[in-house]
């Protein structure tokens, strides 16, 4: 996924002498991004985890706030809400989809609930406009983990634009890539861009106030190298978060920008490989693919799929998969489940349907688009014996 344009791209920043940090390519990038997702703001950031924490940051949630959550998910899409006395209520995803639903979600929602947190499984656009419905009916904000999402579609929009908050990453799995590391926050409301900048900047997130008064003994404030932002011109009401340096380097951006330039060639490679996949799987009994929403188009960031645990020994299908030189990676074990949150009171039982498919029906398969046309062969060969293998009926 990276080549010759990425390597012009990074010598461009390098004999541009320009800054390192903060520049011209940082812009860019940010603008193409914003442009390709359909929405008025991106920042960048370092990762997707912090382009989560900022998003939360937004939240302002206060204690005894309630957020409802999906459980199928990688931690760090809520792992910031473990420093904030809030309650989290895990909405089940789903009976044969890794999504969560409006049903699930509306059955959450209490007078303390402030915001969503949801996640595009794989690529797959969760059903947006009923979600959306619901979160305008009850005042909640939804933030949208768009990081495995990019190049996906939901009817004429783009994940990451529909919420009031998207989150995307850039680390090296993903769709693209800025050098292994990366992520955006997308925003429409111009005072959270303004907030997100600052956050990411270092600078703390306060309201502020004009100073009635400016010190020292000049009638106007000292030149601008001469003393900190507004220190002179404004006094802090309130401290609503902690900046940090969240800045994505210009190397990174520069490569950000050839990369999302790639980006509808990367999504068709893995479109024509989940295609490979699914032909591959039709008309095998007890096997299901999820069905994607109406009008949306899969990024297919992951190729997911289930088997009926009645018909199928999943974890012999996963070994027989390994045997055959076919590396699988199960993603994700549901949040709900693990030690972090259960010490906050959720355990099993919590999501029966997240359960359920996570323990003996769900299956992730290489879908990437390095692959070549001959390892797609073997998998697909490979996807065929180890069913077979794996079929209770057979085995018994």
């Amino acid at each position: 996924m990276l080549g010759d344009e990425e390597l012009a791209a990074i010598e461009e920043v390098l004999r541009a002498e320009v800054p390192l940090s903060q520049g011209i390519f940082r812009e860019r990038f940010e603008a193409a991004f914003s442009q390709h997702i359909g929405i008025r703001h991106a920042v960048s950031v370092t990762s997707g985890t912090v382009a989560l924490e900022l998003a939360i940051q937004l939240l302002d949630l206060r204690p005894g706030d309630e957020v409802i959550a999906t459980p199928q998910t990688y931690q760090a899409t809520i792992q910031p809400l473990l420093d904030l006395d809030v309650r989290v209520r895990f909405a089940d995803i789903g009976p044969d989809c890794p999504n969560l639903g409006v049903e699930q979600v509306g059955k959450l929602i209490t007078e303390r609930t402030k915001a969503v947190l949801l996640v595009h499984y794989g690529g797959l656009p969760v059903d947006m406009d009923p979600i959306m419905a619901l979160a305008e009916e009850h005042g909640l904000t939804v933030v949208e983990d768009a990081a495995h999402a990019l190049g996906s579609w939901y009817r004429t929009r783009r994940p990451g634009a529909i919420g009031h908050i998207g989150c995307f990453s850039f680390h090296s799995s993903k769709n693209i890539t800025t050098l292994g590391e990366g992520g955006m926050v997308t925003v429409a409301r111009d005072d959270w861009a303004e907030r997100l900048r600052h956050l990411r900047g270092n600078k703390a997130d306060m309201l502020l106030v004009d100073r009635a008064q400016v010190f020292g003994l000049s009638a106007s404030p000292p030149p601008r190298a001469l003393y900190p932002g507004n220190a002179y011109t404004h006094d802090c009401v309130a401290v609503r978060g902690h900046g940090t340096n969240a800045t994505m380097s210009e190397p990174a951006a520069a490569v950000g920008l050839v990369q999302l330039g790639r980006l509808p060639d990367f999504v068709a490679r893995r479109q024509a490989i989940a295609a490979r996949l699914s032909e591959t799987l039709a008309g095998i009994g007890g096997v299901r693919v999820p069905m994607e929403p109406l009008g949306a188009v899969n990024a297919y960031h992951l190729f997911t799929f289930f088997v009926d645990a009645v018909k199928f020994d999943r974890d012999e299908l996963i070994r027989c998969l390994d045997a055959e030189g076919v590396e699988t990676y199960l993603r994700y074990f549901p949040l709900h489940l693990l030690p972090e949150w259960r010490a906050r009171g959720h355990g099993m039982g919590e999501c029966p349907a997240a359960e359920r498919l996570w323990f003996s029906e769900h299956v992730n398969l290489p879908c990437f688009p390095s692959m070549t046309d001959s390892q797609v062969d073997h998998l697909t060969k490979a996807l065929l014996v180890a069913l077979a293998k794996s079929a209770r009926q057979t085995r018994n």
